[in-house]
């Protein structure tokens, strides 16, 4: 993993179906990338911005390597977050919300997206632009455009790469970034680039790696086009009972704030959220583990990476930014957390138990097998919190 946490390693989680794991390449990179360039003329390229960007559209095995190769996976949230939220990094954020308060101001009577999630993501994808990564991303997504893994995906980053050449909006000795495509402030991928940077400071173009209004601005239109609700909140700690209907502890699942309530669900500091707000409960960790309340906003944090553990680290962050207090470690010294091992054992027993969703037994907690792990809680009179247990691994194991 990259030394902040961007969106690339979780790019493979998120992005890749299961049955493109086992693809294999056929035909060589320069008789794919001969097709490419006349494909992507005959979608508008110029012959001059293809010309340009041919020497670094080259085929990097490094690249197919850090693809297939993400331990970042089996870390936990409290691991994850502890991490990245460690250091100066809190109140790094804090002061660069002072240091550009009029644009900050700006950017939220806009955009209505507070200084604190802007801030957030920035510092979490490239350390506030001190981190841009060194990889070429032509070579980055020609590369991951031509294997097989996920072909169509990088095939249109390559083409919106040089569709930004060609608006004029960056240079190709300029794009440089994170080995899975990323680059720039907020580490946008190239579609993501194209289709929401916003020129801020008007200077006709929409530069995303050294216009810090560009890179501010952007994040927040991109979120915006990713359904942010303005004066709404996103996420906050909550304190759970001993027991309750676990199974509602999902993110596919919402309720009224009073009936979390009514369940005993309590603010771990400050106030909840209006009565009538829809909320989701995860508990990432379990029910033994920090317990929040996402509100309809955290669908944004989502939208920009639904890796579980990214997204909701990113909205963390944002909360201690704004002067949350560290999340309660106390429960989660009580969880076993399971190897990689352990979970591609358990992965194989739900799938031989014919719980559906798992995916590929690969050692990885993804949204489908916290979602059979959820099923086989249920179906085995467990607390359904969708966390992976031993307890649930002997009880597969005993089930004839």
């Amino acid at each position: 993993m990259r030394k902040l946490a961007g969106v690339a390693l979780f790019l493979a989680l998120t992005a890749t179906p299961a049955a493109a794991s086992h693809c294999r390449n056929t035909g060589s990179f320069d008789t794919w990338l001969a097709a490419f360039k006349k494909d992507a003329i005959a979608q508008g390229i110029s012959p001059r911005v293809i010309a340009e960007a041919s020497p670094s559209m080259t085929f990097d095995p490094v690249i197919i390597k850090r693809d297939h190769s993400q331990s970042v996976f089996s870390q936990t949230f409290l691991q994850f977050s502890d991490r990245m939220t460690a250091g100066a990094r809190i109140p790094n954020g804090q002061a660069i919300i002072k240091q550009h308060a009029d644009l900050f101001a700006r950017v939220e009577k806009q955009y209505g997206v507070p200084p604190v999630v802007l801030a957030a993501f920035w510092g979490l994808e490239s350390d506030f632009g001190k981190s841009f990564g060194k990889y070429k991303i032509l070579s980055s997504n020609a590369t991951l455009a031509y294997d097989c893994r996920r072909s169509d995906f990088f095939r249109a980053q390559l083409l919106d790469t040089l569709r930004i050449i060609q608006r004029g909006d960056q240079h190709v000795e300029d794009l440089n970034g994170d080995w899975a495509g990323e680059f720039g402030g907020m580490q946008f991928t190239a579609s993501d680039y194209f289709k929401n940077a916003v020129d801020y400071d008007g200077d006709g173009r929409r530069d995303l790696i050294r216009s810090i209004p560009d890179t501010v601005a952007s994040a927040a239109n991109f979120l915006n086009s990713l359904g942010w609700q303005r004066g709404q909140p996103w996420l906050q700690e909550v304190t759970v009972p001993k027991e309750m209907a676990w199974e509602h502890a999902d993110l596919t699942v919402q309720h009224p704030v009073s009936q979390w309530v009514a369940w005993g669900v309590k603010a771990a500091h400050g106030k909840l959220a209006d009565d009538k707000l829809a909320a989701s409960m995860i508990l990432p960790m379990g029910r033994f583990g920090p317990a929040f309340l996402a509100y309809p906003n955290f669908k944004a944090f989502q939208g920009w990476n639904s890796a579980y553990v990214y997204s909701l680290t990113v909205a963390y962050y944002a909360t201690r930014i704004a002067g949350a207090p560290v999340v309660n470690h106390a429960g989660a010294k009580t969880v076993t957390v399971l190897t990689p091992e352990q979970i591609m054992d358990l992965q194989r027993l739900m799938i031989k138990a014919g719980h559906e969703g798992v995916g590929d037994v690969d050692g990885k907690v993804g949204a489908g097998t916290r979602a059979a792990i959820k099923k086989a809680q249920m179906k085995l009179g467990l607390p359904a919190d969708s966390y992976p247990s031993l307890e649930l691994i002997a009880r597969l194991r005993d089930t004839p």
